[in-house]
């Protein structure tokens, strides 16, 4: 890969050991780490961190209007990242402002748009189970 981001490194400057320093994930937590996966594999919640990421701090009404979305809808995903503890809210009046807290989401979206890149683009890539045409 020709781009690693610095945000690679974001897990380190947080006192994390690089994968290749820890041991091989046990069973237990190889089930957490794949729910964690699945709940963050969702075109909607990457999308709504990634405006949070890039804004810092967005309430429901303007991160809707970010992602092109009703509140309500953005609210209910806003609450699945907040019980995995990926966002946090605050209350000023009768607003609530979210915020990442998990010092690795902005290195992992970073990552998955640099793979996103690496890999080009889809469309020209053979398709699965086709073979080539023979000459």
């Amino acid at each position: 890969m020709q781009c690693l981001p610095d945000s690679a490194r974001e897990p380190a400057r947080h006192g994390k050991p690089a994968p290749r320093d820890r041991p091989l994930i046990d069973p237990p937590n190889a089930v957490e780490l794949s729910a964690l996966f699945k709940m963050l594999a969702n075109d909607t919640r990457l999308r709504l961190l990634h405006a949070l990421v890039r804004a810092g701090e967005l309430c429901v009404t303007d991160l809707a209007a970010e992602v092109e979305m009703a509140p309500q809808a953005v609210s209910n995903q806003l609450q699945r990242l907040a019980d995995r503890r990926v966002v946090a809210a605050r209350r000023e009046g009768v607003r609530l402002f979210y915020q990442v807290t998990d010092p690795c989401i902005a290195g992992l979206l970073d990552l998955g748009l640099c793979l996103l890149e690496e890999t080009g683009d889809r469309s020209k890539s053979p398709r699965r189970g086709r073979r080539p045409a023979r000459r």
